[in-house]
C-alpha cells in the first residue's frame, strides 16, 4: 500500500494552522447552490473534485465555483473506480473531464482507488493525486451530522484535508453539517485555504 500511494498527497501544509475543505463529486443544482452560499457567508474558500459530466450538465455551476475563488479538481468524467478500467481507458476518461474543467492539474480518484499504473502515468502527466486524511463519510446515511462533526475534531490536524461530498446522496448532510464544522474550526484557531499544490 505505502509503494502504491507514494507520491500521493494526503495532507497540505503541516507546519501551519490550516485546514483544506474539499468536496467531490458535484456539482449539481440540489446541493452545490447551497454550499457555495454558505461557503461564501461564512467567507471560506474549498476544493471542489469535479465528475466532468456534472460539470458539463452545469456549467453555470462550474463558472460560480471558479468566480466566487474556490479551486477545480478533476473527480474523472463520470466517477470511475480506477481499479475496474485499464489505463488508457482510465486516463481517456480524466483527459475527458479536463477539457470540461479547463485542464485542472489536481486529481483526485472516485473512492481514492486506482492502480499504480495508473497513479504513475498520472504523475508522470503532470497530474497531483490528491486523497485526504480526514474523511467524513457524509455520503453515509448511517452517519448523522453529529457523528460527522465528531470525525472532524477527532482526527483534524495542520494541513488536514478533510473529505465532503456536494453529491445528491450525501447533500442534505453535507449542507447541515458544514457550517459547524466551519465554526468549530475557526474556534480552535484553524484557516481555511484552497488546495495550492
Amino acid at each position: 500500500m505505502q509503494r502504491l500511494y507514494r507520491g500521493v498527497v494526503f495532507r497540505g501544509d503541516i507546519y501551519r494552522k490550516v485546514v483544506y475543505l474539499t468536496f467531490d463529486d458535484g456539482p449539481v443544482p440540489d446541493v452545490t447552490p447551497q454550499l457555495l452560499d454558505i461557503l461564501h457567508e461564512k467567507r471560506v474558500p474549498a476544493t471542489f473534485f469535479m465528475v466532468g459530466e456534472n460539470a458539463e450538465r452545469y456549467p453555470d455551476l462550474l463558472h460560480r465555483v471558479l468566480a466566487e475563488g474556490h479551486r477545480v479538481g478533476n473527480h474523472t468524467y463520470n466517477h470511475q473506480r480506477g481499479t475496474k478500467y485499464s489505463v488508457i481507458e482510465y486516463i481517456a476518461n480524466v483527459v475527458k473531464a479536463d477539457k470540461v474543467l479547463g485542464g485542472t492539474r489536481l486529481f483526485r480518484p472516485p473512492y481514492g482507488r486506482l492502480t499504480k499504473d495508473q497513479k504513475e502515468t498520472l504523475l508522470a502527466q503532470g497530474y497531483t493525486i490528491v486523497l485526504w486524511d480526514v474523511l467524513t463519510h457524509d455520503y453515509n446515511a448511517k452517519y448523522s451530522p453529529e457523528k460527522i462533526l465528531r470525525i472532524v475534531q477527532k482526527y483534524v490536524r495542520n494541513g488536514s484535508i478533510i473529505n465532503f461530498h456536494d453529491s445528491v446522496k450525501s447533500g442534505e448532510r453535507t449542507l447541515s453539517v458544514i457550517p459547524q464544522v466551519i465554526d468549530w474550526l475557526r474556534s480552535q484557531g484553524y484557516v481555511f485555504e484552497c488546495l495550492s499544490i
